[in-house]
């Protein structure tokens, strides 16, 4: 059975998700106006969990979730963020987005069947150009 997955720049499946990822994004773009590119990928996810506590954006840090084969756990995953209780956020500071990246959160997305996540790599000269949304 072939599974829908999306990785498209534009889609955000509703309004409740695109008002989240935009606030998410708001508070990517202060941070990387503050602090820049060139950075190790902590201290964007150190700031942004002052920028999501600045703007009042409920968030889970290092979040654990389970692996499951065949009806067994047979591992655990962690991401960097959940906001909202309904998105991912992934941070990356690489000179590019590798698609095993895009991979990783597709395999989050699918373990905690969330629909949305962001992939927000920092080390870029314009943060939206590091911005990757993935839905499923």
């Amino acid at each position: 059975m072939a599974e829908e997955w999306e990785v498209d720049e534009d889609t955000v499946p509703d309004d409740v998700l695109r008002s989240i990822t935009n606030r998410i994004i708001g508070a990517a773009i202060a941070v990387h106006k503050e602090i820049g590119p060139g950075h190790a990928e902590i201290t964007y996810e150190n700031a942004m969990a002052l920028e999501f506590e600045a703007c009042k954006i409920r968030f889970r840090r290092q979040e654990p979730f389970g692996v499951f084969y065949r009806g067994k756990q047979v591992g655990k995953g962690r991401m960097d963020f959940l906001v909202e209780d309904r998105v991912i956020v992934e941070i990356k500071a690489t000179e590019t987005l590798h698609p095993l990246f895009t991979s990783q959160v597709i395999s989050y997305l699918k373990a905690t069947k969330i629909r949305l996540a962001l992939l927000i790599n920092f080390n870029v000269r314009r943060l939206i150009d590091g911005v990757k949304r993935i839905a499923y």
